[in-house]
């Protein structure tokens, strides 16, 4: 028998594809062509794209308002898309980004991603974490299944929130084939395009508290005050410049450039083209970003937090996330050191292979045949 699915859709857009997006549409575009006999009807909170009706199975659904603030969220979830579900006569809701309608009597299977705002409140606004502080624990405990991107956040999960362990599935994230090594003459072409000619340290991520992005920077300006000046920074995200100019130094500032959000195929271009990938969140649930840059052959320093030693094994090299010189120092190294840096580049494309977004969305699915059951 084939069931009527409803999935919360409204982080597939067309220009701004971050973390929840890239889950919804590489793990939605698998299930949904995997799975001819069911229905599924996407819910999105705004025009969306015709790329991200991903068969004849999928049925695109418009529902308002624009959820993007905690007022905006209760209505959406426990309003509008109660009245959807019920108009499309759905039989389960699943939804990507940890949210839930409070109002819908079908089984509801959630991906929680992480629990920073538990960890790092001070990273939120006010209204943002009063929300998740107040909701995140009922969504946890009304959800029929629960699925998370490493054991590390199904963990905290458990603790936080006093839930049964076997309620939880672990899938690992994935990425995208488009991430993989490039030749030396390529690697010139992308410093020419992005750093001047010379090699870089590159970082990719959302421009949030939690990324750590000062102590990066201040351990960058460090190793220029040492002389290690035939380094740039390349900063990938969405363009925080003008709110962190006045933190950076105006010596080491000419040395580095903030790029914006990228396209896929040039951000695949800009890990693989780098001469380190420096990841130092202090808190991550997985971060994709790090396996993209293994996958590219990118020797890597990545935070000794978190999820992250569960993601990297022993293919990256790891550093204290709160200690600038050990940020620092951690950058030296994999300079420095030839030997450490062609291993890292053996084992970085190896590792990468325990993940990918077929197993993501084989989790995914399981735990909705689970909630079904």
């Amino acid at each position: 028998m084939g069931y009527r699915i409803a999935v919360n859709a409204r982080f597939l857009l067309k220009h701004k594809m971050e973390g929840f997006g890239w889950y919804t549409f590489e793990n939605l575009k698998r299930i949904v062509t995997q799975h001819p006999e069911h229905e599924f009807f996407f819910f999105f909170d705004r025009q969306y794209d015709p790329k991200f009706v991903f068969a004849d199975n999928v049925t695109p659904v418009v529902v308002h308002p624009q959820a993007r603030h905690p007022e905006l969220y209760k209505i959406w979830f426990n309003y509008s898309v109660t009245r959807a579900i019920k108009k499309y006569k759905c039989d389960a809701f699943i939804s990507p980004d940890g949210y839930l309608s409070l109002r819908t009597k079908v089984p509801q299977l959630i991906v929680m991603h992480d629990l920073n705002f538990e960890h790092n409140p001070q990273d939120l606004p006010k209204s943002a974490l009063n929300y998740y502080k107040k909701y995140f624990p009922i969504f946890a405990q009304r959800a029929k299944r629960i699925v998370t991107v490493s054991e590390f956040s199904k963990q905290d999960i458990i603790q936080q929130y006093h839930i049964a362990p076997h309620k939880i599935d672990v899938g690992h994230n994935g990425a995208s084939p488009v991430f993989k090594p490039i030749s030396e003459e390529d690697k010139e072409i992308v410093k020419q395009k992005f750093s001047k000619g010379k090699n870089y340290i590159l970082f990719v991520g959302a421009l949030s508290p939690r990324k750590n992005l000062g102590r990066l920077i201040a351990a960058f300006d460090a190793l220029h005050q040492e002389g290690h000046n035939d380094l740039e920074l390349v900063i990938v995200g969405e363009d925080l410049f003008k709110s962190m100019e006045t933190k950076i130094e105006a010596s080491t500032k000419v040395h580095i450039h903030f790029t914006g959000h990228l396209s896929q195929t040039d951000l695949a271009q800009v890990v693989a083209g780098a001469h380190i990938f420096a990841f130092v969140p202090y808190f991550e649930g997985f971060g994709i970003p790090l396996l993209e840059a293994m996958q590219s052959g990118v020797p890597c320093l990545a935070a000794n937090a978190t999820s992250l030693p569960e993601v990297g094994g022993d293919a990256v090299l790891y550093c204290d996330p709160y200690d600038v010189i050990s940020i620092k120092e951690g950058l030296i190294r994999l300079k420095e050191d030839k030997t450490l840096r062609s291993t890292l580049k053996e084992k970085g494309p190896q590792r990468a292979l325990n993940f990918s977004w077929d197993k993501s969305a084989e989790v995914l699915w399981s735990a909705f045949l689970k909630m079904m059951d």
